[in-house]
């Protein structure tokens, strides 16, 4: 395969400079969202365990805890698509401040949940008043141009990263603060009565902090249309009347182009793979070594899950731009789905190594091994931006080109969690494979992703651009 792909995406004339500070601000509302999702990773399965639900059974964790994860992007599969129209429509910022409220709302009531059903009504409540990220995709491709579009989107896994590097760590050196702080927080029965409501707080105060920025210094980047008609397909195709076919809204169907399906799908796969392995992760860590996991507490759980956001943020940040230009769009997304089979198979590998005399040196050496294939695996989801933003049918359907993707995104984000978590106490309960089929499902599945990706072309589509 060619390396020196030719795309619009890369072109030869001097890049535009990017608007630094308002990328700064959106990347800054972005990352409300990793911090959201990732915090409750590190406690949320001894949560779980401490609620009657599981009627003091471990092996039972891993299907009400995997709800919990999935909950978030059930719900916002209903919505996130009707926030990017409106947004197309009615601007983008009103939608981020809405979102921001959203998430500050939820976790607020995570925090003082003390009933399963507490936990699985804020989930909710978060999903379904946050619609920014498929938002701050349109506006990132607005922000940028054919000639910059790379360092933009490069920017947003870097986000995702921080996110989920400080999310865990807060979640998991922030949780039960009555017994960890007995000199500060000890002293108040609220801790002790609520101890995982301290990270959730701090989160919240994030979210509101950064809905004033956005209410006081984001510009908007789409001007807002009051009556624009869409474009109608009667049987006549040429009776359609737009006033302004470039900058026309145009209806679902006509935004379901085969470029955008293409686009989608082989995002969807990354997103669930990447989904399914987030969600071991925080189970695979805590469960006990005998019961195939490798028995960490919450702290450890939240520093190895901040590792491996950290190093892919660091190398999304400085390597990507030149790896991009140097492969291209394809050969470095082909890669990223490679890297999944590997990642998958070393957990069994991790605790065959833990079973002999506890966690040790070769258990660390697999881990960190998993850590670097994740890096690489995570630059897939630039591309995946990319292919997305220019797979666009015009300019004013790039909010619904979002939409579409990200609630896609959203569905499989939401049975990744509960599906490999449930197969994983499946697997436990049942004795299948000695434990480990989990592993040979989810390895199978991402050959068969793999796939999926030659589709894709080695040329970016061309989105139009406005005049």
């Amino acid at each position: 395969m060619d390396t020196q792909e030719s795309t619009p995406l890369i072109p030869k004339k001097k890049a535009t400079p990017l608007p630094k500070f308002q990328l700064f601000i959106l990347l800054w509302v972005q990352l409300a969202e990793p911090i959201t999702s990732q915090v409750i990773y590190p406690f949320i399965n001894k949560l779980v365990s401490e609620l009657p639900i599981t009627g003091g059974d471990e092996e039972k964790v891993g299907y009400y805890a995997g709800l919990i994860e999935s909950l978030f992007f059930v719900t916002e599969a209903f919505t996130v698509l009707q926030w990017s129209r409106w947004s197309d429509t009615i601007g983008r910022r009103p939608i981020l401040l809405m979102g921001l409220f959203g998430l500050s709302l939820s976790m607020i009531s995570f925090g003082m949940s003390k009933s399963y059903w507490g936990l699985v009504i804020s989930r909710c409540l978060a999903g379904l008043l946050n619609g920014n990220v498929g938002v701050i995709k349109s506006m990132m491709g607005e922000l940028t141009d054919s000639s910059n579009i790379a360092q933009g989107m490069a920017l947003m896994p870097v986000v995702w990263s921080t996110g989920a590097t400080v999310g865990p760590i807060l979640g998991g050196m922030l949780s039960n603060p009555y017994e960890r702080f007995p000199n500060t927080f000890g002293r108040f029965e609220f801790w002790k009565t609520y101890p995982y409501a301290l990270p959730c707080f701090c989160v919240a105060g994030y979210c509101m902090f950064s809905f004033l920025l956005a209410y006081f210094c984001l510009d908007e980047t789409v001007k807002p249309i009051e009556s624009q008609p869409l474009l109608q397909n009667d049987n006549d195709s040429n009776t359609s009347t737009p006033s302004t076919p470039k900058d026309a809204q145009l209806p679902i169907r006509d935004v379901l182009t085969p470029r955008v399906v293409t686009a989608v799908v082989n995002y969807s796969l990354l997103a669930l793979l990447d989904i399914a392995l987030r969600a071991l992760q925080p189970l695979f860590y805590t469960i006990s070594i005998p019961l195939g996991g490798l028995g960490f507490s919450p702290p450890i759980v939240g520093l190895c899950l901040g590792a491996f956001g950290l190093f892919s943020g660091l190398y999304q940040a400085f390597i990507f731009t030149p790896v991009y230009n140097r492969f291209g769009t394809k050969n470095i997304f082909v890669t990223a789905m490679l890297t999944f089979v590997p990642m998958f198979a070393l957990f069994p590998l991790m605790n065959l190594s833990a079973r002999h005399g506890g966690v040790n040196a070769v258990t660390w050496a697999e881990l960190t091994l998993q850590g670097i294939l994740y890096v690489i695996m995570d630059m897939g989801f630039s591309c995946a931006f990319i292919y997305v933003r220019s797979a666009a049918p015009n300019k004013r359907s790039l909010g619904a080109t979002n939409g579409l993707a990200q609630t896609s995104i959203s569905v499989v984000r939401a049975i990744g969690p509960a599906a490999s978590t449930s197969l994983f106490s499946l697997s436990l309960e049942k004795n299948i494979l000695g434990g480990w089929f989990v592993y040979v499902v989810l390895v199978v599945l991402s050959a068969g992703a793999l796939f999926a990706s030659a589709w894709l072309p080695t040329k970016l589509w061309e989105v139009e651009e406005d005049d």
